[in-house]
Order: C-alpha cells, then sequence, then structure tokens
C-alpha cells in the first residue's frame, strides 16, 4: 500500500528566459516580456509529492517537519529572493523556464530523499502556469 503525502512551499525570484544562441528579435519573438533585460519576477508555488508505504512504526509515509526542513535549506534557501540567472549555480547556464527550475529542484530533493519513495515536483510559476515533473 503506497499513500501520497504532499508538501506546499513558496519562494519569490527573478529571472530571465533568453537563450545566448538567438538574435534580440528572435529571443523577444519567443520569450515576449519573459526577455525582458532587467529580468521579471514571480511567486512560485512549490508542492513536493511523495509517494510511499507507511511507516508502521509511526503512521508516517514521511516525517513532514524533515521535509520542510529538507526543502528549506535544499531549495528555499538557494533560490528564495533571488536573481536565477545572476544568484545561482544552476542557472548560470541553463535558461531557468519552469520547466528547467522544476527538474533542477526534483534533481535537488532526489539526492537527498531515499529512492523508495516517487518524488514529483508541481511548480505553479502563476495561479493558472504550472508545470509537473517526476523524473521520467
Amino acid at each position: 500500500m503506497k499513500v501520497a503525502v504532499y508538501r506546499k512551499e513558496h519562494f519569490n525570484a527573478a529571472h530571465r528566459l533568453h537563450n545566448p544562441d538567438w538574435s534580440t528579435e528572435e529571443n523577444e519573438r519567443v520569450f515576449g516580456k519573459c526577455n525582458n533585460p532587467n529580468f521579471h519576477g514571480h511567486n512560485y508555488e512549490l508542492i513536493v509529492k511523495l509517494l510511499g508505504p507507511i511507516d508502521p512504526g509511526t503512521g508516517y509515509v514521511y516525517d513532514m517537519k524533515i521535509l520542510s526542513d529538507l526543502i528549506k535549506l535544499q531549495v528555499l534557501d538557494k533560490f528564495d529572493h533571488k536573481n536565477l540567472n545572476l544568484d545561482t549555480d544552476e542557472f548560470k547556464n541553463l535558461n531557468p523556464s519552469a520547466e528547467n527550475i522544476a527538474v533542477v529542484i526534483w534533481n535537488i530533493l532526489r539526492k537527498k530523499i531515499d529512492t523508495k519513495y516517487d518524488l514529483t515536483i508541481r511548480l505553479y510559476e502563476t495561479e493558472r502556469n504550472f508545470v509537473e515533473y517526476d523524473g521520467n
């Protein structure tokens, strides 16, 4: 029997979507306002889902305090109130699209969470635009 547990967190970050191999016109055409040379920001909502067995001793799938602390240390402390393009190593050479941010967060957390748990990252860039990544 497997049960899913979820932890929701929030962070604010600025970014610019830009491909340095493209012309200014091509970047503006593809990325529009998201290509603003002075960056723009989002209030991201992050949902981390773990799917796994219930521990018979605790009744937990995963201790949510431990998960919360892990997300804070590994994700929020790195990305909250940062310019993703300029302030983070993860996006120095990677376009910080919502898709890429979700994959980066998944990779960070996957290294810290036992593989007996299925891990899914859902990242809301806006209330209506979100992405999800589960390692596949």
